[in-house]
């Protein structure tokens, strides 16, 4: 979950776009100011990461923890 003009989010986006890139795993970002839902759940956290529509984490990409959960998903 991503907001437009967030630079975490963007940090975020790239670090997650490189490390499926590496495993060969496929991503999306979803703003979520485009949904009122999204934004009453994820908004005062972006960037959210989730891995099969579970909360992974938030505000910053812990590299090692993604690529394990990502490498078990």
């Amino acid at each position: 979950m991503t907001r437009a003009g967030c630079h975490a989010c963007e940090v975020a986006e790239a670090d997650i776009a490189r490390i499926c890139g590496d495993l060969g795993v496929s991503w999306s970002a979803e703003d979520v100011d485009a949904d009122p839902e999204l934004r009453a759940e994820y908004g005062d956290r972006v960037p959210v990461i989730l891995i099969d529509d579970r909360e992974h984490g938030y505000w910053k990409v812990e590299e090692p923890r993604l690529r394990a959960a990502l490498s078990t998903a």
